[in-house]
């Protein structure tokens, strides 16, 4: 599967603004690149690169005075399989986890394990450990949350979804991950594309957030605002929640004017 896949981004700033952007695909699926996801500015601007400590690609440039277009397009090749369904990746135990995993069991910004801890473990300290207590808490925080555009805040946290009951993707996946990590179980935050591919349209395509656990020594994938499996993650980043992995941080003021994502399958190559 060839997915045609980019965004274009839009700010007004009214002086020069520093910003740092992680809106790269991840070094993990660059060997799937057909073009190259150039970052382009309009107007044109040096860019600088460099790996954060979550191994994810960052960009860096100083937006100058006046409108700011930021823009990718390119083609990513996929498998075209859906999330791989994997019940026997054991749960590990928390002194048999790899140093380098243990991060993702701890609290964090956007997910309070410390106020989250005594309802994970009412909700589901009785049931099965492993795949079947990830995908217990996935459908939980499927069915408790509602979708809302309106109810999106920069704010918002896990535990202010809990208490809510609404939220966007990004609250779905905080949750979840919350809920994880209060159970013993590493879970880090995903952010990337995800076009409606196999599926009815779903709406404005925007990038997308979902989550990983650690089992059976891998990181697997979870979603909960879907909860189902799918075709055609592209990843871009992936850190401890939302804070680690925002698309842009500006260091000034910056109005943002417009926000389109692309993630759609590409026709064939001629000859293939």
């Amino acid at each position: 599967m060839r997915i045609r896949t980019g965004f274009e981004i839009v700010y007004d700033c009214p002086v020069p603004v520093p910003m740092l952007l992680t809106l790269s695909v991840h070094p993990s699926r660059r060997d799937d690149l057909e073009t190259p996801d150039w970052l382009r500015t309009e107007p044109i601007l040096p860019v600088r690169q460099y790996l954060d400590g979550y191994g994810n690609i960052c960009s860096r440039l100083l937006a100058p005075p006046g409108r700011l277009t930021l823009s990718a397009d390119f083609i990513i090749r996929d498998s075209g399989l859906i999330d791989p369904y994997e019940p026997e990746a054991v749960q590990h135990a928390v002194e048999d986890l790899p140093d380098d995993v243990i991060l993702f069991l701890l609290g964090s910004r956007y997910c309070e394990t410390d106020r989250l801890s005594e309802a994970a473990w009412s909700l589901f300290g009785a049931g099965p450990p492993g795949w079947a207590l990830v995908q217990a808490i996935t459908d939980y925080v499927h069915d408790h949350i509602a979708f809302s555009h309106d109810h999106a805040r920069p704010d918002k946290t896990a535990y202010d979804a809990w208490r809510e009951g609404r939220g966007v993707c990004r609250d779905y996946a905080h949750l979840a991950i919350a809920l994880c990590r209060c159970m013993n179980i590493p879970a880090r935050y995903c952010t990337g594309y995800l076009g409606d591919l196999g599926v009815p349209v779903a709406g404005v395509m925007d990038f997308s957030a979902w989550f990983e656990v650690y089992l059976g020594g891998a990181w697997r994938t979870f979603d909960a605002r879907n909860n189902m499996p799918r075709m055609g993650r592209v990843l871009i980043a992936h850190g401890r929640d939302a804070v680690d992995v925002p698309i842009a941080n500006t260091f000034g003021p910056a109005e943002l004017v417009t926000f389109t994502v692309t993630s759609a399958e590409a026709a064939p190559m001629v000859g293939a």
